[in-house]
């Protein structure tokens, strides 16, 4: 009856081992699930604000635009990377996590098994301590019941034996896969990380390295109503005539476009000369006019 209780001693440890196994591992795939899917939602926001730099970036000017551009190609390198990271948890940590309830499930099985050995154990010896009280000297009935009460506790014995090696191997394949769940989540984790630093350093370079001033000067260009950046030198020494300008104000001149020729003698289209050729658009159609020296302007038909 010692041995009985021992086992049942045993059986009680095992299904601790069991129970908090089942009630932790549960717990981390719970967790790391929900880890996993809040990754995915912050790659999909990522992806988001890409999509959003994008459309910024295309109603700015070249520089801006340019620079926005190389950031947000960068942030999607990393939301690449992202995405990698979460197929990895979901691959080689939640999934086995999810896949660990049927061992636990089976181990529970094995208990459950060799406490119904134990049990049928136990009332066999009830009933031999009862025949002894009852009838001591039916040894017929004793023995018969001595022998029914041997083969139980070889079952038990046996059943015992191979719970023992089952739990242990049960022990062994916990420890085991808990050390590689948490190695391959670090694992994951660094990568990703290591990846994102190297990306985002470039990011980083991206916007150091932006001009602000010539998006300034675009900008006050523009609200000046002339696109493109210009030199203020040449508008200045540019003395055209009233009576011209009000000319062509009246036919619906568009668009102006100075010339910078004969500022830059490396220009590809430089006069070296006394005239330079500059574009009217007028009424959608394009005329030319001559600029002079001192900055005057001649028009088909005029003269100095």
């Amino acid at each position: 009856m010692n041995i009985v209780f021992s086992r049942d001693s045993q059986v009680r440890v095992m299904e601790n081992i069991v129970a908090n196994t089942e009630k932790y591992f549960g717990q981390f795939c719970s967790l790391l699930a929900a880890y996993t899917r809040k990754t995915a939602r912050l790659r999909d926001k990522a992806d988001q604000l890409v999509k959003q730099l994008i459309d910024f970036a295309n109603s700015e000017n070249p520089e801006l635009r340019a620079t926005m551009r190389g950031f947000a190609e960068d942030l999607a390198k990393v939301q690449d990377y992202r995405q990698a990271q979460v197929e990895r948890l979901e691959t080689k940590v939640v999934n086995p996590l999810k896949l660990y309830g049927a061992q636990i499930k089976q181990t529970r099985a094995e208990i459950k098994k060799f406490k119904h050995v134990q049990n049928h154990e136990i009332k066999q010896l009830e009933k031999l301590e009862k025949l002894r009280q009852k009838s001591p000297s039916d040894q017929q009935m004793i023995g018969q019941a001595e022998t029914r009460v041997q083969r139980a506790a070889v079952d038990s014995s046996r059943t015992t034996l191979h719970l023992e090696e089952t739990v242990d191997a049960f022990q062994r394949q916990k420890l085991k896969d808990l050390q590689k769940f948490f190695c391959d989540f670090v694992t994951i984790e660094m990568v990703f990380h290591a990846k994102a630093v190297e990306v985002y350093s470039s990011a980083f370079q991206t916007l150091e390295k932006y001009d602000l001033e010539r998006d300034l000067l675009d900008f006050r260009a523009k609200m000046q109503g002339v696109y493109g950046h210009y030199d203020t030198q040449l508008l200045a020494n540019t003395n055209t005539s009233p009576s011209v300008l009000q000319s062509l104000a009246s036919q619906g001149t568009l668009q102006v476009q100075l010339s910078r020729a004969n500022e830059d003698p490396e220009h590809p289209h430089a006069n070296h000369g006394r005239f330079s050729l500059c574009e009217w658009v007028v009424k959608g159609q394009p005329a030319h006019c001559v600029c002079g020296q001192g900055g005057h302007l001649m028009l088909p038909g005029h003269s100095l």
